[in-house]
């Protein structure tokens, strides 16, 4: 960042305009950003930490290993005297001296039930996403307001790639400056936090736009109304298997995703036909038991999960996602459909099944969430302190470069006869054409920039 006038004259130089109109538009930018990236950052610490240590489904509570564990009926009939209801979803150990845990739906919601698979004793019971994980959660995805709060993200997600963009524009060298890479610790004052928020800025850029795009993917409507729905795996690829009238995200509880974003608006096949694949053979019974053992005859190891059928034309469906912590190895996500009369296996998607967008879900995912193994732990928790850093020393910069006792907002001033605004113009339509809450949010910025700036003197004293 070489330059860094204060001066509200025009800029003499194309260059020096054009640096002038990005450094604005990271201004206004950042003003939006900055409070979503402090609550996305905070909120994201939290889960990862309540994941690392105490876990989200019951998977890190330690029993003593026996040697014989009883079957899976006998486990979900000892849950049942504890929470009445119906079994819902069977969820194996990660390792022998683990708890095994069975998902029950009661009147009053979804419970969760861990259970001794050797003894035979219940350990725990709670209410399934209804913890602290869960309640930073919606914060991060919804602030608690629903749809509303998922759009004013969505917009901050959009805006998050032009604060990037824009700077990473000033950040880039110029004039042979070689020390953007590494802090200049001999600075002082307003130049040291200017260069320790740009050389921090640079590092974290690359996976910022990573985490910000998988957060758009999953937002409701650059995610759910563009972009999810032609990366969606095919039904097609199921050769002749009866579809049912559901699709794979009835399967999420409430607001939790629970299966593979590939999956969500695919359509569920459906039990009741002589299709699929020989799975459970003919003269053994169709039960969660003789499921789990199929499942691991298919080489699924360690923690997986079993979902029950839900009416007469639902589905078992074995499922290990590393979404859902079930391995920190996205590449052998595995889901699973099985008849729930005839045990027949009616599909099988593997992480090659999926889309290029897919693939790459598959993987930002449970990357976002430091579910990776530790080093990607380590890795997101350095990331968001830095993010935490990079998001108050612009505040501070703000506040340093503002004028003592000024009423205004000191924004970054803007270059007088701005040959290129046409051009921003355009850049913003079809932006709004490909992630339309982003594009419209440029052009409104850019309109009340131009039409209300530029000539209400009143509003341009205060806000310039």
């Amino acid at each position: 960042m070489a330059i860094d006038s204060q001066t509200t004259g025009p800029a003499r130089s194309l260059s020096e305009k054009l640096y002038f109109a990005v450094w604005r538009w990271h201004f206004y930018a950042g003003l939006y950003v900055i409070p979503f990236l402090i609550m996305l950052a905070v909120t994201g610490i939290m889960m990862m930490l309540i994941t690392q240590f105490d876990g989200r489904d019951g998977e890190t509570i330690a029993i003593d290993q026996g040697e014989t564990a009883l079957s899976i009926t006998q486990l979900s009939e000892a849950a049942l005297v504890e929470v009445p209801g119906t079994v819902s979803e069977w969820i194996g150990p990660k390792a022998p001296d683990l708890a095994t845990v069975i998902r029950i739906k009661t009147e009053a919601g979804q419970r969760l039930v861990a259970v001794n698979q050797y003894t035979g004793d219940v350990i725990s019971t709670w209410d399934r996403r209804a913890g602290w994980y869960d309640f930073a959660d919606n914060i991060h995805s919804t602030l608690l307001i629903g749809d509303t709060g998922d759009r004013l993200i969505e917009i901050a997600a959009g805006l998050g790639l032009v604060l990037v963009l824009t700077g990473l524009y000033m950040w880039w060298p110029r004039g042979g400056d070689t020390s953007v890479l590494v802090p200049n610790l001999k600075a002082r004052g307003r130049a040291l936090w200017k260069n320790l928020h740009a050389v921090v800025g640079f590092w974290i850029s690359l996976l910022l736009v990573t985490f910000l795009i998988s957060g758009l993917s999953w937002a409701g409507i650059w995610g759910g109304k563009f972009v999810q729905p032609w990366s969606s795996f095919p039904a097609e690829k199921w050769d002749n298997v009866p579809l049912s009238d559901s699709i794979h995200a009835s399967m999420n509880h409430g607001a939790t995703n629970d299966v593979p974003w590939a999956l969500e608006l695919t359509p569920m096949p459906a039990s009741g036909s002589d299709a699929g694949l020989t799975g459970i053979p003919g003269d053994t019974a169709v039960n969660i038991d003789s499921v789990v053992i199929l499942g691991r005859m298919l080489g699924m190891e360690g923690r997986f999960r079993v979902a029950y059928p839900s009416g007469e034309d639902g589905v078992w469906t074995i499922n290990r996602d590393s979404m859902s912590g079930d391995s920190d190895d996205p590449f052998v996500d595995r889901t699973i459909h099985i008849d729930q009369h005839t045990g027949k296996i009616l599909a099988d998607v593997n992480y090659e099944d999926y889309s290029w967008m897919g693939k790459a879900m598959a993987v930002s995912i449970p990357l976002h969430m430091g579910l990776m193994g530790t080093w990607s732990f380590v890795l997101n928790l350095l990331f968001c302190l830095m993010v935490i850093f990079v998001c108050v020393s612009g505040v501070v910069m703000w506040v340093k470069r503002r004028p003592a006792g000024a009423g205004r907002l000191a924004a970054p001033p803007a270059p007088a006869d701005m040959p290129l605004w046409k051009g921003a113009a355009l850049i913003c339509l079809l932006t709004s054409l490909a992630v339309p809450l982003l594009g419209l949010t440029l052009l409104a910025v850019l309109a009340f920039d131009v039409l209300i700036l530029g000539t209400i003197p009143m509003v341009k004293r205060v806000l310039s």
